[in-house]
């Protein structure tokens, strides 16, 4: 009769199905990196905001303006994606960052950073779990906030097609018509990898998507 009452004790307090959907459960920082203002929509240094507005509007969210940053939380199979566009100007992104991840206590390795590169080419991005910065001010600045590069971050290349001399001009241009239909299918893969991030982690992520070089 004794060892009867331990056991129902324990069933209580045990619920296998709650246990279930914590561990299914994972909370994410997603940040897009740009600059506010209207001069700047459209510029391949505002692409991580594009981004971020593409997987936003998929899920029929809204952002709105917080502390730091455009926010909106995203609720999508069991997960919690919190969605920002900093509005600090991409030299202090990692303000925002760093007040986003403490408030929502999501770890570093949940965090996902979506950038411009001038590295890659336009066909080409690239999902990392760490690295340097490589010249990119946003990145800079979330390293110096958090003290650590050791976070994922998408790489979304924008190629180099700029004369020498002209890369701020290049890199706070609008696209080109004739680069823009490759444009918005990176936007839309770029939407799929957050979603893969969130659901199956960033290993089969980066191996599902790092191997793509997109073509019309």
């Amino acid at each position: 009769m004794e060892t009867r009452l331990k056991f129902n004790r324990v069933f209580v307090i045990f619920n296998p199905f709650k246990t279930l959907a914590a561990h299914n459960m994972g909370k994410f920082l997603i940040v897009g990196l740009g600059n506010i203002g209207a001069e700047y929509t459209g510029t391949r240094h505002n692409i991580g905001f594009d981004v971020v507005d593409a997987f936003v509007a998929k899920h029929n969210a809204g952002l709105s303006i917080e502390r730091l940053a455009e926010m909106v939380e995203v609720k999508w199979k069991g997960h919690i994606l919190v969605c920002i566009k900093p509005t600090t100007f991409m030299n202090l992104s990692g303000r925002a960052v760093k007040y986003w991840m403490e408030k929502e206590k999501i770890a570093a390795g949940h965090i996902l950073v979506i950038l411009d590169d001038l590295a890659l080419p336009l066909t080409r991005f690239r999902l990392r779990s760490s690295g340097s910065d490589a010249g990119h001010n946003g990145l800079t600045s979330i390293r110096e906030s958090l003290g650590t590069d050791a976070y994922p971050r998408l790489r979304f290349g924008i190629g180099n097609n700029f004369p020498r001399g002209r890369q701020v001009d290049f890199v706070l241009g609008k696209w080109g018509e004739s680069e823009l239909p490759l444009v918005r299918l990176k936007i839309d893969k770029s939407v799929e990898l957050i979603e893969s991030f969130a659901a199956s982690g960033i290993e089969v992520t980066m191996n599902l998507y790092n191997k793509l070089d997109f073509t019309l």
